[in-house]
């Protein structure tokens, strides 16, 4: 599958301003748009497809099994609802959110992915929050490799550890939260101060640093322009020198809100 380089995010983007949000994006150009079962707007996202007049093909659609799901006949039952909600034939991404590893179910979702993707309701599926360890069990208990791992990826928490597993293993990463969510990060005076050299906003350097890290970004926005800004940040480059002061702004305690995939789980 040929993935774009940048995706749309949409969470919290539910009803009626949900659609007219991601059908904005759809109209600047994103074509990944990337949605999840307990985000509750997987119908909103198909009705912004519909509405959008773009064909389905040109879009690559992506969700995620919520962690109370992770039994087999549970998480295949899920992902038919899934398509339901939206009212597609099949999602081209499918993940499973959180590892859970204290219910110890990941193997077997992870199974039940296998299985929706040979019935054709998926046709790519992958992981969120996963760890090495999380992956490397996956695939000696199944001998499948995840497409893609989704993760919480922006200036304060760049995981250099994870993202050389994920490259190691042909694995793509995601960023969710690339631009640090409402943190301090997009007021960081050092970002900022790049942002000036090369005459850009900071969210495009934070954008741009991490494509350069060759980390996919699903940045979110409700407002077209920032939509458009988002886009438009394949016409300059990152010196190796920038690349790196923004790296060096990693923080022992950069997590947002300390959701450790080893320890946190979701439902």
């Amino acid at each position: 599958m040929s993935l774009p380089q940048i995706g749309f995010g949409t969470y919290k983007l539910n009803g009626a301003l949900g659609v007219n949000a991601i059908n904005s994006a759809l109209n600047c150009g994103y074509r990944l748009i990337d949605t999840a079962f307990n985000y509750e707007n997987e119908g909103t996202v198909g009705e912004a497809i519909r509405r959008s007049g773009i064909a389905r093909e040109q879009i690559i659609i992506s969700s995620k099994l919520p962690g109370r799901h992770h039994h087999y006949e549970e998480a295949l039952t899920t992902i038919q609802e899934s398509l339901y909600r939206a009212g597609l034939d099949y999602y081209d991404l499918y993940l499973i959110h959180w590892p859970n590893p204290k219910e110890n179910l990941y193997v077997e979702a992870w199974q039940a992915l296998i299985t929706a993707q040979k019935l054709g309701l998926v046709r790519e599926i992958g992981v969120s929050n996963f760890l090495p360890a999380h992956i490397n069990r996956l695939i000696s208990e199944t001998g499948v490799k995840p497409a893609v791992n989704q993760i919480e990826l922006h200036p304060y928490f760049s995981e250099p550890e994870l993202r050389v597993f994920d490259q190691q293993n042909k694995i793509l990463t995601w960023a969710w939260s690339p631009l640090g969510r409402a943190s301090s990060v997009l007021n960081d005076p050092i970002i900022a101060g790049i942002a000036d050299d090369v005459q850009r906003s900071i969210g495009q350097v934070i954008l741009r640093w991490e494509i350069q890290l060759g980390v996919l970004p699903i940045p979110k926005s409700t407002h077209t322009s920032r939509q458009i800004e988002n886009l438009n940040i394949f016409d300059f480059q990152l010196s190796d020198e920038q690349m790196q002061t923004i790296t060096n702004l990693e923080r022992p305690d950069g997590r947002l809100q300390n959701q450790d995939p080893a320890e946190y789980e979701e439902f």
